[in-house]
């Protein structure tokens, strides 16, 4: 059974000869014509989620396992402005998302027709494309044109496009036959490239006695841990990572915070590189931003193969290809030049290390010791996924398990759909996932529960200390009055929450207990399950003050 409206199976049949094969539907009628074809599809997967918003963070969580597009259907008016987190993050995070929404035909826009709004071009300063389709037989080459660019749009350039599709009514009448459409006259595949003279930045490179490599999150990719393990050999370089970086080596500096919070401006302007190579998406670290702000570097070069991103406001080179095939061609041209750069912040490195291990080791109850136990008890080859504010950067400060994917909602790093994102990234990947959230993130996407697709090996732990935590330690908002509007406690607990929704869920209140209860939490079970920890928000930013004081 198929929608009898052309348009309808138009759309459905190119979402299909461009390899969609995951499509997640929110309930409405406009978009009765899309939901009666997609969910009858014999290879498309037809996903239900009620709530817009979190519906369009489970697809980008799908989209980010599979590196693929997922698409996202929804009925016309408000239904699809509650997509718009999810878009602008899919956009700063280079994820392909296909944006569809139904909507009314023109000449019922702005007469005072229900549940319609002006949805034509809505996104467009956080979008790579909009195709604003037109229900008439006359315009079928100019609709198939537009889904054939907005398409290979999301697949090229790797990011949301927004897919307008106007039904009159009726509706809700079918066929028995989707029609097939030909989609063989499609535009280039190819991003046009810039092209560099490889020669002059191996010369720069081969004379520079202090060198960084800084990698951002990135979806790990064995070939680029490979290249990296040949540059971790080279004296003269130092490789920073970071948690959402996922490549790993006893030589990458990979506690960036760790390492540079208590340096003088001598040891700052001694560790200021010459050149500076980035890879990879966002940068958590506020840290080492403000420091290569300040002490520049004399080159900085970007290899992306799509955006060119001036974090550091000196940006003279965007090298506009595959990181890998940039660091291997520069490998092939490198000489061996004498340096103690890498060596004096190794070693820097590991004490540092060693101070971290005496203060943890007498950590009290809180936040910091908490998260130091649940990564040790995070099993081997797992995907993790964090959220931001606190948690991220707790995360940081320790050596993670090169055998666990870590991810994180950095495009944005809003709070706002990051459980949602999570149970799309369990969904989509083979690997048991634990997401670590805090309390105000959490609840905030709390309808990311009501969603039947959670898989039954999915753990959420909860760190609940009562409120924005974070505001407790970034200077400033303790030196208001306004404090409770910043932290917005609560007294909010999960239990219930769980229970609805169908979680096993443990409760935690101590070091003893989180420890005993982690040992059963990962176990095989017909439920997903939820940990909540609760900590001392007391104390929590006076424990994390002081390891910066101590490290």
């Amino acid at each position: 059974m198929f929608p009898k409206k052309e348009l309808a199976q138009l759309v459905i049949s190119a979402c299909h000869q461009f390899n969609i094969d995951t499509v997640v539907i929110s309930p409405g009628s406009r978009n009765a014509p899309l939901t009666i074809g997609f969910s009858n599809h014999p290879t498309i997967e037809a996903l239900s989620v009620v709530d817009e918003r979190c519906a369009a963070f489970f697809a980008m969580g799908i989209a980010q396992q599979k590196q693929k597009p997922v698409a996202i259907v929804c009925s016309s008016g408000s239904a699809l402005l509650n997509y718009y987190p999810a878009i602008a993050e899919a956009f700063y995070s280079q994820i392909p998302l296909v944006v569809i929404s139904a909507d009314r035909p023109k000449h019922l826009i702005d007469i005072g027709d229900g549940q319609t709004i002006r949805q034509e071009n809505v996104f467009e300063n956080h979008i790579l494309f909009s195709a604003n389709l037109i229900e008439e037989e006359s315009k079928l080459k100019n609709n198939t044109d537009l889904l054939v660019e907005a398409l290979q749009t999301s697949i090229n350039k790797k990011g949301p496009v927004h897919i307008n599709v106007p039904f009159d009514e009726p509706l809700y009448e079918t066929v028995e036959e989707l029609k097939v459409f030909d989609f063989s006259n499609v535009i280039s595949s190819e991003v046009e490239k810039s092209h560099k003279d490889y020669e002059i930045l191996s010369s720069i490179w081969n004379y520079s006695t202090k060198k960084m490599i800084l990698v951002g999150s990135n979806f790990p990719d064995v070939e680029l841990q490979k290249i990296l393990d040949v540059y971790a050999e080279d004296t003269s370089v130092l490789v920073l990572t970071e948690t959402t970086s996922n490549v790993y080596h006893p030589k990458f500096i990979n506690s960036i915070d760790k390492l540079i919070s208590k340096l003088t401006e001598e040891e700052y302007k001694k560790l200021q590189p010459e050149v500076l190579i980035t890879l990879g998406g966002m940068v958590i670290s506020k840290r080492i931003k403000q420091f290569l702000r300040k002490l520049q570097p004399n080159h900085h070069w970007h290899v992306d193969e799509l955006k060119a991103m001036d974090t550091y406001h000196c940006l003279s080179e965007f090298v506009q290809t595959n990181p890998v095939t940039f660091l291997r061609v520069l490998s092939g041209k490198k000489k061996d030049i004498q340096s103690n750069y890498q060596t004096r912040w190794l070693q820097e490195k590991e004490l540092r290390a060693i101070k971290h291990e005496e203060y943890l080791k007498n950590c009290e109850y809180s936040d910091l010791k908490s998260f130091e136990v649940i990564l040790d008890s995070i099993s081997d080859n797992s995907q993790v996924q964090i959220s931001n504010s606190s948690i991220i950067r707790y995360s940081q400060l320790f050596d993670v398990n090169a055998t666990l994917q870590v991810f994180c909602n950095r495009g944005t790093s809003g709070i706002d759909g990051s459980t949602s994102t999570a149970i799309g990234a369990a969904f989509g990947s083979k690997n048991q996932t634990v997401f670590i959230t805090g309390d105000l993130s959490f609840f905030y996407d709390s309808n990311a529960l009501w969603n039947t697709n959670t898989p039954k090996n999915f753990r959420i732990i909860i760190l609940n200390n009562a409120g924005g935590g974070i505001f407790r330690y970034i200077p400033g908002p303790l030196s208001t009055n306004a404090t409770e509007y910043f932290e917005t406690p609560h007294g909010l607990t999960a239990e219930h929450l769980s229970k609805m929704y169908g979680f096993e869920y443990v409760q935690v209140k101590d070091l003893k207990s989180l420890q005993n209860s982690l040992t059963s939490f990962y176990s095989e079970s017909n439920q997903p399950k939820i940990m909540e920890i609760f900590t001392p928000k007391e104390i929590n930013d006076v424990v994390l003050k002081n390891y910066f004081k101590n490290v």
